[in-house]
């Protein structure tokens, strides 16, 4: 099975940065591309970022400038680097892994325990 972890989050003013860090363990064959979602309150969950194992990277529109999406394949893990936060981006941010566990299976996708992230006005 693959875990991801997620750390970081947290209350910050408009205009502040934060970083949220994903690391993924378990046994697993590949990790196709690993990003962020978020959801809002009463909204759908949508994607914020993504990045390929090498190394190409998808931003959504909303964060293109602001965030910055980093990936390390030796150590499983993917960084999201929030800058010049606005209170719509406050929601929960979920890592997300899309990958084999074994070689002959289909990609599956695989969710973090998700983490608040608060931007005050």
């Amino acid at each position: 099975q693959v875990q991801l972890v997620q750390s970081g989050g947290g209350l910050v003013q408009a205009g502040g940065s934060l970083r949220l860090s994903c690391a993924a363990s378990g046994s697993f064959f590949s990790l196709n591309v690993m990003g962020w979602y978020r959801q809002a309150p009463g909204k759908p969950r949508d994607l914020v970022a993504s990045i390929t194992s090498g190394g190409s990277a998808n931003l959504a529109d909303s964060v293109k400038g602001r965030f910055t999406i980093s990936r390390d394949n030796a150590k499983n893990m993917v960084d999201l680097q929030m800058n010049s936060l606005k209170p719509e981006d406050t929601a929960v941010y979920y890592c997300y892994a899309n990958g084999r566990k074994y070689s002959f299976q289909l990609p599956a996708d695989y969710w973090g325990q998700g983490t608040q992230v608060t931007v005050s006005s």
